[in-house]
C-alpha cells in the first residue's frame, strides 16, 4: 500500500516521501498516530503543492542537526556510578543515563531514543558513543563511566609513560643484540 509519510520515521523515510509499506501497517499504525496518509489522488496533489514548505523544514532541521552536532561532537560526558575492585560496574550505564549527563552537563537536550549505546556499558573507563541527531548525522560523545576528567587525563597519560618505557627497553634490548654480534 502506498502512503505519503507526514514525519520522519525511521527506517522508511522522512516528511513527504512516498513509501510502499504493508496494509496492516499502515492502517493499524501510521493512520491512527497520524504519521501517514493514503497516496490518493487529490492527496498527491496537495503534495506537491505543500513541496517547497516541506524543502524549507527539512533544510532547518538539517542546519539545527549540524549546528547541535557541532556543539556536541566530541564533548566529554561523566557518568557517576559505583564500581567494583576490578573495574566492573554494579549495573550498567544506559542510553537514558547518557542522555541525562549530556542535559545536565552540557544543557543539551538528546532524546534517550537518540544515544545508540547497542548494549549497556558494564565497564568503567572511557568510552565513545555515537548520537544519532537526525538520519545519517551522527555526533560522537565520550563517556566516562566511574572515572573523572582528571582521572582520565591521568590514565592516559600513565598509557603514554608506559609505552614510552616498553619502546626504551625493547630498543636497549635491541642495542645489547647488536652489541654482543658485533663482539
Amino acid at each position: 500500500m502506498k502512503v505519503i509519510l507526514l514525519g520522519e520515521i525511521k527506517g522508511k523515510g522522512g516528511e513527504g516521501d512516498i513509501v510502499d509499506v504493508a496494509q496492516g501497517y499502515a492502517e493499524n499504525y501510521l493512520f491512527p498516530k497520524k504519521l501517514a496518509v493514503a497516496a490518493t489522488k487529490g492527496e498527491l496533489k496537495q503534495l506537491e503543492q505543500r513541496r517547497n514548505n516541506i524543502a524549507k523544514r527539512e533544510e532547518k532541521r538539517l542546519a539545527d542537526a549540524n549546528a547541535l552536532k557541532a556543539s556536541l561532537d566530541g564533548k566529554q560526558v561523566t557518568v557517576d556510578v559505583k564500581v567494583g575492585d576490578e573495574g566492573i560496574l554494579f549495573g550498567s550505564v544506559t542510553a537514558a543515563m547518557v542522555a541525562d549527563a549530556i542535559k545536565a552537563q552540557h544543557d543539551l537536550d538528546i532524546d534517550r531514543k537518540r544515544v545508540e549505546l547497542g548494549k549497556p556499558i558494564k565497564v568503567a573507563g572511557a568510552h565513545t558513543v555515537p548520537v544519532s541527531l537526525y538520519r545519517d548525522i551522527r555526533a560522537e560523545v565520550v563517556v566516562l563511566v566511574g572515572v573523572t576528567a582528571a582521572d582520565a587525563a591521568a590514565e592516559e597519560t600513565a598509557e603514554v609513560a608506559e609505552e614510552a618505557a616498553a619502546e626504551e627497553a625493547a630498543a636497549e634490548e635491541v642495542a645489547e643484540t647488536v652489541e654482543e654480534s658485533a663482539e
